[in-house]
């Protein structure tokens, strides 16, 4: 419905989205939701700036996956199961706050992995005008970051009292020791395949709860609490 009914102001760097509500006398009316970079960096709370990099060099990347220990060959599409266990782990935690998919959770995309790269090296990046301009894309019919987590909170922001169907709502659910029991095991790989632990890098030397709580606590969980 949000693809549906949004449109974009290419003069004013707006998304607009009509929204239904109910007045004090139960009638109908039209709300209009507006959507700007900033909305989504301060919503998400990114802590980024508008003059930030969104693209990074493909070399400095690339070197920086091998030196996470990925063992295929680098292309379009990066597979999670593919990294040694800890950055497996963080991989997945980005994947899952800011993937654009429903599903097929293994595959990160390259703006996922300039994310990841940029975090753990310390460096500086502008997620929220990434996520904004693949919105902007889905309007314009490319369709590409479609199911982004954080729609509900960027419409909860500006109109708090929005009416939400539960048949609608997205169940999601705190990672248990199942769930880390599946990062621990690479299916299809046998042990002799399984990527080589490397030691952790640039500012989660000492642990990766900087790159998790900056990431995950702070968009997924607020997520979970408003779904």
């Amino acid at each position: 419905m949000f693809w549906n009914s949004v449109r974009y102001n290419e003069t004013e760097k707006r998304i607009y989205l009509p929204v239904k509500l109910k007045d004090e006398n139960d009638k109908d009316i039209d709300l209009e939701v507006k959507i700007t970079v900033e909305d989504v960096r301060r919503v998400l709370d990114l802590k980024d700036n508008d003059d930030d990099p969104i693209i990074i060099p493909e070399r400095l990347s690339k070197e920086f996956w091998f030196r996470m220990g990925y063992t295929v060959h680098i292309n379009d599409k990066y597979i999670k199961s593919r990294f040694c266990r800890p950055y497996k782990f963080m991989v997945h935690c980005v994947v899952h706050a800011l993937s654009h998919r429903k599903g097929g959770y293994d595959e990160t995309l390259d703006y996922i992995m300039n994310i990841i790269t940029c975090l753990v090296l310390n460096r500086t990046y502008n997620i929220s005008q990434v996520i904004f301009n693949h919105m902007v894309d889905n309007i314009r019919g490319e369709k590409y970051i479609m199911y982004p987590r954080f729609i509900q909170m960027l419409l909860d922001d500006q109109v708090p009292n929005l009416p939400k169907a539960p048949i609608d709502e997205m169940k999601l659910h705190h990672m248990n020791s199942e769930t880390l029991n599946r990062l621990n095991k690479y299916k299809g790989l046998t042990p002799d395949q399984e990527p080589r632990v490397k030691g952790m890098i640039g500012t989660i030397t000492g642990g990766m709860q900087i790159v998790i709580l900056r990431m995950k606590v702070n968009v997924c969980v607020k997520w979970w609490k408003r779904s």
